[in-house]
């Protein structure tokens, strides 16, 4: 069985001036322990695919057709506290493509990874401290106790990014 299936997925964002399909009939499956790259210019639809598999996406845009399944689960009959419970994090993680954007401004990265780890792997917080070093590390971030006391905006574009996949990785996802 596919760690993940994709079959025909259709999303549309409903405009004042009607229906806009974006996604029409797109269809993947990923092995465990598999690669896939989503490839195409901008606009063609890649971060909408990964925002319809993974529930994020925001209205005007509704998956309309199709289904994802994890493991043989549905995620689109799914509702919302299921998939932020259950699902987001633990089961799937995305590293998304802005990490200003992603990032609080006003909480230390240090500060956001840890409540990840206190309440998706319910560690305490010097255990949770401990991981979150150990996480940043292994993404080689130089002096990981002080980075962790670093607001976003004090952190380059890669240095961010690198908190971004610290971040996607701290739940051990199934899917990355």
């Amino acid at each position: 069985m596919p760690l993940l299936e994709v079959s025909d997925l259709r999303t549309s964002f409903f405009l004042r001036s009607g229906e806009l399909r974006v996604l029409d009939g797109v269809s993947l499956e990923i092995e465990p322990g598999e690669v896939l790259g989503l490839v195409g210019e901008t606009g063609s639809g890649k971060s909408v695919t990964a925002y319809s598999i993974i529930g994020l996406l925001k209205q005007p845009g509704r998956v309309v057709g199709g289904e994802v399944r994890l493991q043989g689960r549905d995620l689109v009959a799914l509702a919302e506290s299921e998939l932020e419970e259950e699902i987001r994090g633990k089961e799937i993680s995305m590293i998304f493509q802005n990490p200003r954007e992603a990032l609080n401004p006003v909480i230390t990265v240090g500060r956001q990874l840890t409540q990840v780890l206190e309440i998706r792997r319910g560690m305490s917080k010097r255990e949770a401290r401990q991981e979150a070093i150990k996480i940043v590390k292994s993404v080689h971030i130089s002096d990981p106790e002080s980075r962790l006391g670093s607001y976003p905006h004090q952190l380059s574009g890669g240095m961010a990014q690198r908190i971004m996949i610290s971040l996607a990785l701290s739940c051990e996802p199934r899917l990355l």
